[in-house]
This record gives C-alpha cells, structure tokens and sequence, in this order.
C-alpha cells in the first residue's frame, strides 16, 4: 500500500491488535504495535522517519503471521502458520526457570530462515557481516536481540528456533502460533513468545 502525497494512509480495519511495519529501502525501518477500540472517528497513528520521501506500509492482524526482513540480502517474507509448519522441524529440551517446567518444543531454527533469506552465514559470516543482528519483536512490543552469529551452529552450540509447538501440541494463544526459543540461554528472557518479526540489522 502506498501513502498520498502528504504521507497519509487510510485504512477500515476491524477493532483488535495490530503490528504496523513502515519500510524504506535504504532507511531504518520503523515497527509499532497498536489496539485500534471498537470506537466511532478515526484513529491516527504517527510515523517519523529520519528521511523523507515514498513509503511502503505493511498492516496485518499479527495472531498468524510472522515478517521476516534481511534488507538488503532479500525483501521483506510473510510467513503463515502453515508456511512454518511445512518446513523441517527441529525440537529442542530445555527448563523454563519462570514455570519450573521441563518444556520441548519443535520448530525451525533460526538460521534456516535467516539462510533462505540470503542472510550471510556459514563461510559468508565474517567481517562486517559479523556486526549483523537480529532483533525478535513480539506482539506485546516486547524485543530481545540476537548477534547473528549466535544463530549460526557453525558459531554457537545450542539451537535458535521460530518454535511453533510445544509438548508435540501447537502453541496456546498465550504464547503462539511463533516463539522464540534459544535454548542455551540460563534465563529465557529471549524467548519471545507471540513472535511478530525478525528483522535483520547491523551495528553503527
């Protein structure tokens, strides 16, 4: 979708959660999330963007819907429930300090995804591209951060999964359809549960 000239977009969107991606090639995205009420009016939600000029807007209820970006290895990806749970799967055993639970989930690692994306990694990760990051955003706004090394098995033991179920059942609508889980890390404060993005960034 395209803004008007004065940088504008109007939209009839149902009353619920939503993630607002605005993308410039070239230019630091901007991300946000917002509950639009069941409300008569309009609701007006600013974007500021460093550098003017075009813009393209993303908008989607994210409850099944996860954005990839690797700009500039690659555009922008949505991936569905089914998208995900047609790719191989790897599961993964680790304790969850928050619900004292022995908990194994399945999912696709991180760098599957990353590497279809033309992310570099393997023998493609080294010099500058070793300041690369990944930053996981979940509904919530919650936002954890990842080098890209540590998603690269050729870099870090352990395993980095987009999780799409836990104890051989899909994820519940508390945590899913997409976690984050990283299975090396003592507290799992990255596991970012009701995953929205994955955005692929480098360090100044």
């Amino acid at each position: 979708m395209e803004t008007d000239d004065k940088g504008r977009l109007s939209i009839d969107l149902r009353p619920g959660g939503y993630g607002i991606f605005v993308n410039v090639p070239g230019f630091k995205k901007f991300t946000t999330h917002v509950n639009l009420e069941d409300a008569k009016g309009t609701q007006s939600i600013p974007v500021v963007l460093q550098v003017a000029g075009g813009s393209h807007v993303e908008v989607w209820a994210p409850a099944d819907t996860l954005m990839l970006w690797t700009y500039p290895y690659h555009d922008a990806v949505r991936l569905s429930v089914s998208d995900l749970r047609a790719m191989p799967h790897t599961a993964v055993s680790f304790h969850d300090s928050h619900t004292n639970k022995d908990e194994r989930y399945s999912g696709v690692p991180l760098a599957n995804l990353l590497s279809k994306m033309g992310a570099p990694l393997g023998d493609g990760l080294r010099g500058e591209a070793l300041a690369l990051f990944v930053v996981a955003t979940g509904s919530d706004g919650y936002r954890a951060v990842l080098s890209l090394a540590e998603a690269d098995p050729s870099f870090h033991p352990g395993e980095i999964l987009v999780a799409d179920a836990m104890d051989g059942k899909p994820l519940d609508a508390h945590s899913g359809p997409f976690k984050l889980v990283v299975s090396e890390d003592k507290r799992p404060a990255r596991a970012v549960r009701n995953l929205l993005s994955l955005e692929l960034e480098s360090a100044p």
